[in-house]
Order: C-alpha cells, then sequence, then structure tokens
C-alpha cells in the first residue's frame, strides 16, 4: 500500500494548490480526484468555461451595438456560430487542465482518478471507473470536495431543457426564452451571455432585490444596468412549480402580495446556489462531523474534529469562492509545515462577472449600520472618468466606507469596467490597515479605471473629490 504524508481528495482550486504548496514543502503528497481532468468544477464547468462565454458573447454584443460608433464597419450581417463560441471556451477548460495536469508532475505529486473514500482516519480508499478499487495511507488528509449546484425540492432538473449552470455552459442552441431561477452570480453572468446572444431573459428572484449578499447600492445600480440591457426581473417572487410540456417550460411563481405569476420559456436555468459534495465520500468511516446542512465543520485551523483530517473550499462554511478555497488550502499546507499562516475572511473579495463587472471587499453599508459603526461614504461615478468615456464603459461607481475617526477603510464596493481587477487595491489597502486618505495620497495613473478608487478615496476624505 503507498503511504504519504498528505492525501487530498479533490483536484479544484483548494484540492491542487494545497496539493502544489505541500509538495513545495517537502511533503510526499497525493491528489484523487473522480473526473478524467483535474480542476473540480471551477476550471471545468464553472470560473473558467462561464469566463469564456462572457468574453465571447461580450465580443459578440460590441461587434453588433458599438463597433459603429468606434467606426469599425463590417459589410453582411454578424451571426452567432454558438457551437464554435462552445467549442472555443472548451479549448481553453482544455488548456486550463492540461496545465494543472503539468504542475502535478512539476511537483512530483502522485495523481488517482477514482471515487476517494474513508476506510478510516488515515486510509482511503479509491473505486476507478474500471470498478478495481486501490487503497492508499495517508498521515494527513484534506478534504476538498468542493460542491455542486443546489436545486428546490419541487424541482425535477432533466438536464435539457431544465437546467443547471453545467448544462447551461453546452447549450446547443440560443434560448428564446431562458427563465432564470435565481439573481445571484450564476444567474446573473449566464443570464448576461444567453441575453447578448439574442435570448429574452427572465430572472425570478425570492429576495426583493439581485446580488442580495453584496451592498444594496451594487445591487440597485446593476439592476438599472442590466434593465437597460433588457434582462427583466420578477423580484420578490417565491417559485412554487416548474413543469415542462415539450419544449416548453412553466414557472408558477407568487408575488410579494400572493398572487400567482406564471411564466412560459424553452430553457429554465435553476441557479438557487450550490450545495456541500460529500457523495460516497463515507465521512462516518473516518468519524468525521458534519453540521445539518452537510458541511464538515471544521475549527479555526481548518481541522475537522478529526485531529490529522482536514477539510477546505466549498465543502465548509463561509463564501463558496475559488480564491478562498486556494487561501484556505495554502493555509492547511502551511501549518503542516509547523508555518503561521493566517486568513482574514473579511478581506475575501466578492466578484460578479457580468459587464459592467461587480466586486466588493470588507463591510457593506447595510453590516456597518447594523453593528452601530459610525462610518463616512466616500463615492465617485465612472462616467466622471476620461477613461471610461473613452471606451464608453460610464456605467457604475466606485464606494469606499471608512471609520469616522479613525479614517480606516472598512469596506469598498465597486460596479463598472475592470472592477474585478481593481478590487485587489482595495484587498491590498485594507491588507495593511489603510486610511481612505492614504489611498488618496497614492499616484494612480491617468487615465485609468483605477482612478476612480482614488477619487472615491478623496470624496471619503472630507469630500475632496477632484472631478465631481
Amino acid at each position: 500500500m503507498d503511504q504519504y504524508d498528505v492525501a487530498i481528495i479533490g483536484s479544484g482550486p483548494g484540492g491542487y494548490v494545497a496539493a502544489i504548496r505541500c509538495a513545495q514543502l517537502g511533503m510526499k503528497t497525493a491528489i484523487i480526484e473522480k473526473y478524467s481532468t483535474l480542476g473540480g468544477t471551477c476550471l471545468n464547468v464553472g470560473c473558467i468555461p462561464s469566463k469564456a462565454l462572457l468574453d465571447s458573447s461580450h465580443h459578440y454584443e460590441d461587434a453588433i451595438k458599438h463597433f459603429d460608433e468606434h467606426g469599425i464597419e463590417i459589410p453582411g450581417e454578424i451571426k452567432v456560430n454558438l457551437e464554435k463560441m462552445i467549442a472555443r471556451k472548451q479549448s481553453v477548460v482544455d488548456q486550463t487542465t492540461k496545465g494543472i495536469e503539468f504542475l502535478m508532475d512539476k511537483n512530483k505529486i502522485t495523481v488517482y482518478e477514482g471515487v476517494g473514500s474513508f476506510k478510516d482516519a488515515t486510509h482511503v480508499s479509491i473505486k476507478k471507473n474500471d470498478g478495481k478499487s486501490e487503497d492508499i495511507e495517508a498521515k494527513h488528509i484534506i478534504i476538498a470536495t468542493g460542491s455542486k449546484p443546489s436545486t428546490l425540492p419541487f424541482i425535477k432538473l432533466d438536464k435539457e431543457r431544465i437546467i443547471t449552470s453545467t448544462e447551461a455552459l453546452k447549450l446547443k442552441e440560443v434560448p428564446k426564452h431562458m427563465i432564470v431561477i435565481g439573481g445571484g452570480v450564476i444567474g446573473l453572468e449566464l443570464g448576461q451571455v444567453y441575453k447578448r446572444l439574442g435570448a429574452e431573459v427572465t430572472v425570478v428572484e425570492f429576495m426583493d432585490r439581485i446580488i442580495p449578499g453584496m451592498d444594496g447600492a451594487l445591487s440597485k445600480e446593476l439592476t438599472k444596468v442590466l434593465k437597460k440591457q433588457k434582462i427583466k426581473f420578477a423580484l420578490s417572487h417565491k417559485v412554487k412549480s416548474v413543469e415542462r410540456k415539450g419544449d416548453t417550460v412553466i414557472v408558477k411563481a407568487d408575488d410579494k402580495k400572493g398572487q400567482e405569476v406564471v411564466f412560459e420559456g424553452d430553457y429554465c436555468l435553476v441557479a438557487v446556489g450550490r450545495r456541500p459534495f460529500t457523495d460516497g465520500l463515507n465521512v462516518e468511516a473516518a468519524g468525521v462531523a458534519l453540521d445539518d446542512r452537510g458541511k464538515v465543520i471544521v475549527d479555526g485551523h481548518l481541522k475537522t474534529n478529526v485531529d490529522n483530517i482536514y477539510a477546505i473550499g466549498d465543502v465548509i462554511k463561509g463564501a463558496m469562492l475559488a480564491h478562498k478555497a486556494e487561501e484556505e488550502g495554502t493555509l492547511v499546507a502551511e501549518q503542516l509545515a509547523g508555518q503561521k499562516p493566517h486568513i482574514d475572511y473579511n478581506l475575501i473579495p466578492g466578484v460578479v462577472y457580468t459587464w459592467p463587472e461587480v466586486a466588493a471587499v470588507g463591510k457593506t453599508e447595510e453590516e456597518l449600520k447594523e453593528a452601530g459603526v459610525d462610518f463616512k461614504v466616500g463615492q465617485f461615478p465612472m462616467r466622471a472618468l476620461g477613461r471610461s468615456r473613452a471606451s464608453m464603459d460610464t456605467d457604475g461607481f466606485v464606494k469606499i466606507l471608512a471609520d469616522k475617526k479613525t479614517d480606516e477603510v472598512l469596506g469598498v464596493h465597486m460596479i463598472g469596467a475592470r472592477c474585478a481587477d481593481l478590487i485587489a487595491e482595495a484587498v491590498t489597502a485594507m491588507e495593511f490597515r489603510a486610511s481612505a486618505e492614504d489611498i488618496s495620497r497614492m499616484s494612480h495613473a491617468h487615465p485609468t479605471y483605477a482612478e476612480a478608487v482614488k477619487e472615491a478615496a478623496l470624496a471619503a476624505t472630507d469630500d475632496r473629490a477632484l472631478h465631481i
């Protein structure tokens, strides 16, 4: 039986990063993945393929709506070749997963293909696709099995017309009318993809606003922008049934007055979140405890109730984000090597990759009010930037929340072009406990979108914004 210092079950961003860091620190490392490609949900059916389709559809939308204003004339009709678009998406996925294979080889990490399940706290059985099994022994085991799309109890997913994000990434036709259940990140991103390609899109959301976990100002602005893009919203609607009749999907919901509303489309994307994935893991054999939502219970060091077993990523508490999982994988590896790493969960940024992009880090205005914190607000509109006008990306703003007494930045919330990249400036500043004035006194290149961050910081510092 092969023996390892560390065995990791699951090869998503958390799992493969943990494996690389363990190997870098001199540990004999194995990683177990049930699928034939590494990378987990993120690389195969999540972050990477969705961004590929978002980029492709964005190019198409620019071509049909904005090229003429830029003085670019294309003779003939511009058409969508969805098959080719999906193929390009797959090529991006293939390149990325092959890159992970290379990193496993480079770091001398043993890869096992098959379903890993606990035999006990130090032994994992790997059931391979050919039906054979192999057991390995490990001093430490990291659970990194990720998550799967959730659904509602009364919805029967047929994966043809009533689909999850996985199927939405490989449709063979552009829907006529896609009904999206859920106004969170996944539903909005994929809804925008198909809206750009010509579908009618209706988002049905239980809460009274979209992206409900983010600052209310971001939710309000994104709703306004997406409505301008002709996406329809049915907020405060409780879905109660989803039925398919031939090629038609009928969604029934009650509005906030309790009156029934009926939506008909040819596709229904169920995007109501994700659930931790522990199916087949047999955690009971190792004595690992789960909470009532099926998540693995861990302490502040990401250790389970079993001394040598850890868990990271979507399978534990907290935001289901690839970069959170990566940080946790690194933390566990470095702890095992005797180091003292840390993660500040308040400073894990969240991003929505619609266009405009939405990004945030730290506390929202609602959270600060609820906590009774005395704070000040600095906000700057993207439309006031020369760079935004040059690129015709004038929607959105940057909003900085700072402590009223100390001026320390407590939260940064932004919507606009390239905000997914801009948010890193805010994370860096907040990791060093910067004040709004600190940011306002840093030189920002002109013309850039990043100038909005400086201007919002100036606005939070005695209302000193220069360009509004």
